[in-house]
């Protein structure tokens, strides 16, 4: 579906983009948003890493506290990717993109494909993780916990509503040990908006016959 949209991008870009430009605004701040969310992360593991600091000089352990630094590490990894490319911020090698205008439009339309089609691997690969992970129960093999009602609410996203009630009615307040489905979210909900945004941004240059991707210069 995707590579139909495009084709129609490359084919009508006028049409294209009339219908087009409504999401793209949209989805621009959808971007921007999931930016945000891997500067709360970011901070979050500044914030581990401090009481991580004053439970060790106050003599009190802090259970857990690596995996969930490293739990922020990769939710700030994943979340900054879609940000990432629409600022410019990934690496993209333009020695041939500089030879002339037609090179550069049908070469950069060509790597965004395939850098399109890579990502949507990626997204649908790293979703059957979560589910794998859900199925075989698979707990952290650290000291971390989370909370049972935690837990109780991203099932709900699983379960149909008519469950909620005997979900939540079999949920307790214990801390258990973390599935490891629950810190694989973010990678899933990451690398889904990753090739959204390529697939998006494919859509504008096709349109505009010119990438949006633009890096800040460094001087």
């Amino acid at each position: 579906m995707p590579t139909l949209i495009a084709a129609f991008c490359l084919a009508r870009p006028q049409i294209a983009g009339r219908i087009l430009r409504p999401v793209w605004r949209r989805l621009d701040r959808v971007y921007l948003f999931s930016g945000v969310l891997a500067s709360c992360c970011m901070v979050l593991i500044l914030l581990i890493i401090v009481a991580q600091m004053i439970a060790r000089w106050s003599g009190i352990t802090f259970p857990g506290s690596t995996e969930y630094a490293g739990y922020a590490m990769a939710a700030t990894s994943f979340f900054a990717f879609a940000h990432a490319l629409t600022r410019g911020a990934h690496i993209r090698v333009s020695i041939l993109l500089n030879m002339n205008a037609f090179m550069k439009f049908w070469l950069d339309a060509f790597a965004m494909l395939l850098a399109a089609i890579i990502a949507t691997y990626f997204a649908r690969y790293a979703i059957k993780t979560n589910i794998m992970s859900e199925i075989l129960n698979d707990r952290t093999q650290g000291q971390d916990f989370s909370p049972e009602w935690l837990l109780t609410f991203f099932s709900m996203f699983n379960t149909i509503p008519s469950e909620w009630g005997q979900l939540w009615a079999n949920s307790g307040s214990e801390w258990v040990y973390t599935p490891i489905w629950l810190p694989q979210l973010p990678m899933s909900a990451g690398t889904i908006l990753l090739a959204i945004a390529i697939w998006d941004h494919l859509t504008r240059l096709l349109v505009n016959r010119k990438s949006d991707i633009q890096g800040e210069t460094v001087e």
